[in-house]
């Protein structure tokens, strides 16, 4: 099955049913997780908000994203918004660091309407040093981010989920529908419009192999790095109801070693210029997350933390495990079709 066929496949069953209002009143989660603000490690408040979803996943959807089951199936109220945001807010404790994330664009008017948008900010406006929210580029405009540079004193971070600067693998293999050229556009203008540009880049798409996963990731922090102020190397983790769920499950595909993800980090680091580079791999250590051989996988997702959080990636070289010696048969034989 070609990538183009599959993922009309697996397209078809990708958006839920629409929900009742009692669903839309409820966020999809929240929690806290550790940060780093201006050299100093702090506490980041992560709020995911439940509205109709990234408006690509109804058209064709990253092979790799399985967000959409967590939307609504249709556009939420400004008064469900506003009530999901009140209860949000009674578990807020003044955190420095807030992400919000619409499983989306926040810029799009179809996920959250533009006044929303603007409450939302501002709520969490003179309490908040820097805010988080992503959007598609198409969505980064004047008219969009200008009302929320307003109405919020502190830092505007806006994340971009480029994945890569190589167009085949992002368009072919991530089933992106903006070129690499549209990402780092946009990133010039959000600059321009006072803000921060943050850049997803992915390690280990679906039909490459592990080196050249790592290759890739690293050719695009040095191509993003000069147009933008933060990259996050995030590797795959299998989410349901994706293409990559579907390789996983016919074992054609493997999530990426962290032995990958170091060895990205530590290249990374050489080419990042100005960019802060960091890694946070969700479901680090489990079968569907990026992992080791699991005795080690403990230690190494530390390492990671630590270096993302202190911006020093030296460390990384003192990591050891047997396991390593697997992988790096892994990278020099994948190629030739044999496994270590």
């Amino acid at each position: 099955m070609s990538p183009e066929s599959l993922a009309r496949t697996v397209a078809r069953d990708r958006r839920p049913d629409p929900a009742g209002p009692a669903d839309a009143r409820r966020y999809v989660n929240l929690w806290t997780e550790a940060e780093a603000l201006g050299g100093e490690r702090v506490p980041a408040f992560v709020l995911i908000l439940r509205t109709r979803g990234c408006y690509w996943a109804d058209l064709k959807g990253c092979s790799m994203c399985g967000y959409a089951k967590d939307t609504l199936g249709r556009s939420a109220t400004p008064a469900e918004l506003a009530e999901q945001l009140e209860r949000a807010l009674g578990r807020y404790r003044g955190e420095p660091y807030v992400k919000l994330y619409t499983s989306g664009s926040f810029l799009d008017d179809r996920e959250v309407d533009p006044a929303s948008r603007e409450a939302i900010v501002r709520a969490f406006a003179g309490r908040a040093r820097r805010l988080l929210f992503e959007t598609l580029p198409e969505f980064a405009t004047t008219t969009t981010v200008g009302p929320l540079r307003d109405a919020f004193p502190g830092e505007l971070e806006v994340a971009l989920g480029l994945e890569s600067t190589d167009p085949t693998i992002l368009g072919r293999f991530v089933h992106k529908g903006a070129a690499p050229s549209d990402y780092l556009d946009a990133a010039d203008r959000l600059r321009g419009l006072g803000a921060r540009p943050k850049a997803y880049l992915l390690l280990k798409p679906p039909y490459l192999t592990e080196g050249e996963a790592i290759d890739d990731v690293v050719r695009s922090v040095e191509v993003a790095a000069p147009h933008f102020d933060a990259i996050s190397i995030n590797p795959v983790h299998i989410q349901n109801g994706t293409v990559v769920e579907w390789l996983f499950r016919h074992r054609r595909y493997r999530p990426p070693w962290l032995w990958s993800l170091v060895t990205a980090l530590e290249r990374g680091a050489a080419v990042r210029g100005a960019s802060r580079l960091v890694s946070f791999p969700t479901a680090g250590g489990l079968a569907r997350g990026p992992h080791n051989c699991g005795r080690c996988d403990a230690e190494v997702l530390r390492a990671i933390e630590d270096a993302s959080l202190d911006q020093a990636f030296g460390p990384l070289s003192a990591l050891a495990c047997a396991c390593r010696e697997e992988w790096t048969s892994t990278v020099r034989l994948e190629p030739l079709g044999v496994e270590a």
